[in-house]
């Protein structure tokens, strides 16, 4: 496993706030910085058959799903036999 992206994210809830630090603290090395936030964009984009970035290029998941991209980007593909 080389990337973790945490979804469906939402920072109202201390829930939601202690499952991404246990998740960083198990996984510091792997998950992104990013995360998708809840939202209804993205939720509504399948039913019409599009990725939220078609559906809604500037709802804030689509402008997430952008950054994760752009931050897997910058880290890179792992080597091969690499271990994250």
């Amino acid at each position: 496993m080389s990337t973790i992206l945490l979804t469906m994210y939402d920072s109202r809830t201390n829930l939601a706030n202690q499952v991404a630090q246990d998740v960083r603290d198990h996984f510091p090395n792997q998950v992104l910085s990013t995360l998708i936030p809840r939202s209804v964009r993205v939720s509504e984009a399948p039913s019409y058959g599009q990725s939220v970035i078609s559906y809604d290029l500037n709802s804030a998941g689509s402008l997430s799903y952008l950054e994760a991209a752009a931050e897997i980007a910058r880290r890179g593909a792992p080597q091969t036999g690499e271990r994250q």
